[in-house]
């Protein structure tokens, strides 16, 4: 992965946590932890995806992905929480 590719990616998980945050109102982290749990979160989601041969070329899909791995982890870390 290129430097630029690594730094896309980081943004891309950045605001994806952000709209996570948006998304789960009670659930979420405070800004930076959602940013946090976001980058994680798309990690996770591309790894995801990419094992069921489903990839995204586009900054809009692989923010759409980066989202739903935020969700996701953002959801089951509010189990834990519990």
């Amino acid at each position: 992965m290129s430097l630029q590719a690594f730094l896309t990616f980081l943004v891309i998980g950045a605001l994806a946590g952000w709209i996570s945050g948006l998304l789960t109102h009670r659930r979420g982290f405070g800004i930076l932890g959602n940013i946090i749990v976001g980058v994680a979160g798309a990690f996770i989601a591309r790894f995801a995806f990419g094992l069921l041969g489903i990839y995204a070329s586009s900054f809009l899909g692989q923010l759409i992905f980066a989202v739903l791995g935020a969700l996701v982890f953002v959801y089951l870390l509010s189990l834990i929480k519990r």
